[in-house]
């Protein structure tokens, strides 16, 4: 009778410390999977220029919203039949600014601005109170805090108690801000209030070599602070947001690393 011997099977279990390296290969697989398909799209443009956004109806775009202010009652407008002379116009000829939805004109933005500011701030506070207890209904103070436990027989009555307390602060500030911007783009009409206020806006994409300028202008302007040339000054604009910024080499080279950003966002110190 042949008797067979076979080898004892092994099963392998991770330790603490093959568990502690099969977590951070996992973690570190997710994260490059996750910056993966930026990187890929990144990669896939190294050599070429930045591509210019499309044209398109800005009230189709995912997330526009229309413009919902507080309107006055709209008041009738009497028409003259045998007048030369339209409601609303500058002159007896067409009126070329915009007022439909569609219509262009153009922004002029001179924005030329400083400030200056520097505070100092200097606080200080101190205190003391005493308190002195010489006798108290017929009985001796030092003689009844002498006898407690831990206390001294010899306690003066002058200084029972005392409180004393002391702060300081100290604060310095400065604030040294100039802006200089001199520029003008063409808007579009993209809404018309019931009171007559124009929702404009306005985009613009300047690329030079492998850096695109983009500039974005939005807001709310009465018919009345159009110019005889269909231009309006952006003091004039209500709720007006100006955007002037740019993508390519450059900000990219500006803008800190990923790894950074996610380094300053987990660690506060």
């Amino acid at each position: 009778m042949t008797s067979t011997s076979r080898s004892p099977v092994t099963t392998f279990l991770p330790g603490p410390a093959s568990g502690r390296l099969f977590r951070t290969v996992m973690i570190a697989g997710l994260c490059l999977g996750l910056g993966a398909c930026n990187a890929i799209d990144r990669i896939g443009r190294i050599g070429e220029a930045p591509e210019l956004a499309q044209i398109e109806n800005p009230t189709e775009k995912q997330g526009y919203k229309p413009v919902s202010l507080p309107m006055p009652r709209p008041e009738p407008v009497a028409h003259a039949p045998n007048s030369l002379w339209r409601p609303g116009s500058r002159a007896f000829f067409k009126d070329q600014r915009a007022n439909r939805v569609g219509d262009l004109l153009t922004v002029t933005v001179n924005i030329d601005e400083s400030a200056q500011f520097q505070n100092e701030t200097t606080r200080t506070r101190s205190g003391s109170e005493g308190l002195s207890v010489p006798e108290f209904f017929g009985y001796s103070i030092p003689s009844v805090v002498g006898r407690l436990p831990g206390n001294n027989p010899n306690a003066n009555p002058d200084n029972l108690a005392q409180v004393g307390s002391n702060s300081a602060s100290a604060g310095t500030g400065s604030i040294d801000r100039e802006e200089n911007i001199n520029l003008s783009v063409a808007a579009i009409v993209t809404q018309v209030l019931p009171n007559g206020n124009l929702v404009i806006m306005g985009r613009q994409e300047l690329r030079v070599n492998f850096e695109v300028r983009e500039l974005l202008i939005t807001g709310i302007v009465r018919p009345e602070d159009i110019t005889s040339t269909n231009e309006v000054p952006h003091t004039k604009i209500a709720e007006a947001r100006l955007s002037y910024g740019g993508r390519g080499v450059i900000s990219d080279v500006q803008q800190p690393r990923y790894g950074q950003q996610l380094f300053d966002i987990i660690f506060p110190w």
